[in-house]
């Protein structure tokens, strides 16, 4: 079985979260369809038909065991914490 690339899980995953915040606080026809597209492709990437199992199996993907942790070197002062969504 193929593994999801962990950068591009996280990148769904926070792109995921952050169309969710965005249609809760105003609703829009255009961030909905986004939000649908982002749901179907973390479902096709992590071989589900639901996005909660979807999500799911990226945060197991990302938290396994024998994966070096990942840093950021951001300038906002937060450089070198793990990153987990």
């Amino acid at each position: 079985m193929l593994i999801p690339d962990p950068k591009a899980v996280r990148t769904l995953l926070t792109r995921y979260a952050s169309l969710k915040i965005a249609q809760a606080e105003r609703e829009r026809a255009e961030t909905a369809r986004e939000l649908a597209d982002v749901s179907y492709t973390l479902c096709v990437m992590m071989g589900t038909t639901s996005i909660d199992d979807a999500i799911g199996k990226a945060d197991a993907l990302l938290l396994a065991p024998g994966r070096p942790a990942e840093v950021t070197t951001e300038a906002d002062g937060e450089g070198g914490l793990p990153l987990a969504v």
